[in-house]
């Protein structure tokens, strides 16, 4: 419901309904502008600002005639006014209605994805916090590594959202920005203070410069900013996914009662929530491609823009909404198993070790390569057993790796059994936790 709830909210700022009250109110507050510059009367200014209304059935009936947009809906909104309608549009092109309204669309909108933002960074806060120190094997190239904890994975999770946070709240200053500058953007039949005045009114910024159009560089800085986030949101979406894997099971998606896996196989708990972000993380980065493209217009404008912005700004939005509510909820409800993470941890047997015991060398006078050789001779040993199905506890229930540790003459010329013992310590590898933390959350 929540993600329902999420997904209605954020397209209902972009329904026909939404885009000519975007527009309205754009026009509107060019009105008040005109009338503080003393061109409209306070009469009419009023009558215009309490009465001016549209109907959208109507808007598409005119404009089977006028094939535009924008004058059938000024067309609309005259037949609501008297002989005050001849001031509503004055000395504006459609782009600085329609581009103005879209920035408040735009602006409106972001505001929702950074809450959202703020929203998840809060839900992967708090699952920190809670597995701070929860044990599981770090992998690179998908093969076991070291000891890490899974508060520390959640912690650079925390970190890169904060990092889109940034990058999003710029951009909103970025794509705040509207226009009331004329048709070649010459300010000759408007002064600039009745932008200025405008964009105040409507809490945007008025473009330092335009042509007939806001500038596009400015929406794909909104594109790139929205697709980079997805990007992220993947990246722990296919992480979950890996977790879940049956060979791993370390984190798997909520299950709720009576939920299905499969249609065939009734044993089946699929991740279906991070599997469906990753394709609409796909989506998003799409649309990065046209608003790009969209930077480069002829001369002072055209409109080969307007056609796809009519899909990816609304588009790109509301799926960016709805994935991260559905990234919330699969890491809010994130069902943990500490006792299978540390089952895998100590899958190699003690292997997670070897660089512990390679760092301890060097510092009895051996040579990092000779060290190398050394600890590395006695690990394959149990990636042969490993290979072999053997078991990688020894009778006594000890690491085999540990066990062939003690057993290298070489080595032992080198460490004491204690020593040795030593670098099979879990906490070696928690003891910084706090401080990466005190780092991240501050």
């Amino acid at each position: 419901m929540i993600e329902r709830y999420a997904r209605d909210e954020m397209s209902s700022k972009w329904t026909m309904q939404a885009k000519y009250q975007a527009w309205l109110d754009v026009e509107k507050a060019v009105v008040k502008a005109w009338n503080k510059l003393g061109l409209i009367p306070d009469d009419d200014a009023k009558k215009i600002i309490d009465n001016a209304n549209f109907n959208i059935e109507e808007i598409d009936e005119i404009e089977k005639t006028t094939k535009h947009d924008l004058i059938a809906f000024t067309t609309s909104v005259a037949n609501t006014l008297g002989e005050e309608s001849r001031w509503f549009h004055y000395g504006m092109t459609s782009s600085d209605t329609i581009d103005t309204a879209v920035a408040l669309q735009m602006k409106d909108s972001l505001e929702l994805i950074i809450a959202d933002v703020k929203m998840l960074m809060e839900s992967i806060k708090k699952r920190a916090y809670e597995h701070k120190m929860t044990l599981m094997v770090g992998r690179s190239h998908g093969i076991h590594g070291e000891p890490i904890t899974f508060g520390l994975v959640l912690a650079v999770w925390y970190d890169e959202m904060h990092r889109h946070l940034e990058n999003l709240e710029q951009t909103l200053d970025v794509i705040a920005v509207g226009q009331v500058s004329g048709a070649m953007g010459n300010f000759a039949h408007a002064p600039l203070e009745l932008e200025e005045y405008t964009c105040k009114v409507l809490g945007l910024k008025p473009a330092p410069a335009s042509n007939q159009v806001i500038q596009r560089d400015r929406y794909a800085r909104l594109a790139t900013a929205l697709a980079l986030m997805a990007s992220s949101i993947e990246k722990f979406a296919v992480q979950v996914r890996h977790w879940q894997r049956t060979e791993v099971y370390e984190c798997e998606e909520y299950f709720a009662k009576g939920q299905k896996g499969s249609s065939a196989m009734p044993h089946k708990r699929n991740p279906i929530l991070t599997e469906n972000i990753t394709g609409l993380a796909r989506m998003i980065r799409a649309y990065a491609v046209p608003a790009m493209e969209n930077v480069a217009l002829w001369h002072e404008r055209d409109i080969s823009h307007s056609s796809t912005e009519r899909f990816w700004l609304p588009d790109a939005f509301i799926t960016s909404d709805f994935m991260l509510h559905r990234m919330n909820n699969v890491i809010a409800n994130l069902t943990v198993f500490p006792k299978n993470m540390m089952k895998n941890l100590n899958l190699t047997g003690g292997l997670v070790f070897s660089q512990r015991v390679l760092l301890e060398l060097p510092l009895q006078g051996l040579s990092r390569e000779d060290a190398y050789r050394i600890v590395q001779r006695n690990a394959m040993k149990v990636w042969e057993g490993l290979q072999e199905g053997k078991p990688v506890l020894n009778e006594a229930g000890e690491s085999l790796y540990l066990e062939y540790l003690l057993a290298d003459e070489e080595l032992r010329e080198r460490l004491s059994e204690t020593e040795i013992r030593e670098c099979f310590n879990y906490d070696y590898y928690t003891k910084n936790v706090d401080a990466i933390f005190q780092r991240v959350f501050k």
